[in-house]
């Protein structure tokens, strides 16, 4: 049983509406017209003769005149129904034309959409005409593939950057393996090469996984003390011949605390990382949500900051620990958790990374008092 299509809804639409009204006004239009044509004939009837005046009446109406009434309905019945029959094709017609009219942008549009692959995605509707809701339809359909082009091109770069991330420490372990295999004596030196690349390569692994977690978004947010996290980063992170202040406000923040605390403790790693010998690290919080982390260190151009937030980016090559998904994965985690951020080199060297959380709340007054207390210790 073939499916009826829209347009053969449209069309029975159009066609049923118009025989319903055209018969309406039809009926209402004959049923006066003989009303009124009856008692037009009844006004113009003789009177009847009086009987003390005879031979006085009116003279009598022509033959046919009182049966006109009746023919002239019965006629405009016919015509009528003539008309309405000859209309309703019409307006099917009509209709089927117009429907088809109306529905060729969205024939255009599954068209596209049945066309469309990952190898296809640079093509658009770019629908013109009148700036109605099919043209609406069409320019949010191809800004959809704009958006959806960009992300798969993304997760394309992604990939290969991983793929060529994961394919050097496994070539330098099976150079390693070989060698060692031809020289026992090369043994422990070789052993704790792979055990380095080994830690490198879980290291990376563990960031992308992370990093495609936070992509997705979050299943659940709990009330998280983002000022307690800050404090157990810092006590883990380390800071190794620099100084580090705090600035630490009582905040609290809804999102999920893993990703929390892996995102302060990249933070952290990036500017400890990327330092000067006897350099420094300031970490703040103020009341409203506001996240910074600022750090002494090499000079940063101002056009280079945004790649800091792409993937397997290095602005210094001198540091090979890292695998370039720091700063990436800060920006991910705050995307999860609907936060802005943004980074800014400092003066004289250095970067300062900015987290704007927007989901906060404020802790206890006795709370707010440790906090300040923790971070004036940190600082002294």
């Amino acid at each position: 049983m073939r499916r009826r299509t829209i347009r053969v809804r449209l069309t029975a639409l159009y066609s049923g509406l118009f025989l319903i009204t055209s018969t309406t006004l039809l009926i209402v239009v004959t049923l006066l017209l003989g009303d009124t044509l009856q008692a037009r004939v009844s006004d113009i009837s003789p009177p009847e003769p009086r009987p003390d005046m005879p031979g006085r009446g009116a003279p009598p109406l022509p033959p046919g005149v009182s049966t006109l009434p009746e023919e002239v309905v019965d006629y405009q019945w016919v015509v009528s129904a003539i008309t309405i029959a000859v209309l309703t094709v019409l307006s099917v017609v009509a209709g089927w034309w117009l429907a088809g009219r109306m529905l060729r942008p969205l024939r255009r549009i599954t068209a596209t959409a049945q066309r469309l692959s990952v190898s296809t995605l640079d093509e658009r509707i770019a629908l013109s005409g009148p700036d109605d809701e099919l043209k609406e339809l069409a320019d949010t359909f191809d800004a959809m593939l704009g958006r959806l082009e960009r992300s798969v091109e993304s997760q394309r770069r992604f990939i290969a950057n991983a793929a060529h991330e994961l394919r050097t420490p496994l070539a330098t372990q099976r150079a390693a393996i070989q060698i060692g295999l031809e020289d026992p004596a090369d043994l422990p030196a070789v052993r704790e090469k792979l055990l380095t690349h080994n830690r490198r390569t879980e290291v990376l692994i563990d960031s992308l996984l992370v990093l495609a977690e936070a992509g997705h978004g979050l299943d659940q947010a709990e009330p998280v003390d983002l000022g307690r996290l800050i404090r157990q980063a810092s006590d883990e992170a380390g800071t190794p011949g620099l100084s580090l202040t705090m600035a630490v406000e009582p905040v609290w923040v809804r999102g999920d605390p893993v990703l929390l605390n892996r995102l302060l403790g990249n933070l952290l790693d990036n500017a400890v990382r990327y330092n000067t010998p006897a350099g420094h690290v300031h970490i703040g919080l103020t009341p409203d949500g506001v996240l910074t982390v600022r750090n002494t260190g090499p000079e940063v151009p101002e056009d280079r900051v945004p790649d800091l937030f792409q993937p397997f980016r290095r602005l210094h090559t001198r540091t090979a620990d890292g695998a370039g998904l720091g700063l990436s994965i800060v920006a991910s985690i705050a995307e999860a958790h609907h936060a802005a951020v943004r980074a800014r080199p400092n003066p004289g060297g250095g970067l300062e990374v900015t987290v704007t959380f927007r989901e906060i709340g404020h802790a206890t007054h006795r709370s707010g008092r440790n906090a300040a207390r923790h971070g004036a210790e940190r600082g002294a």
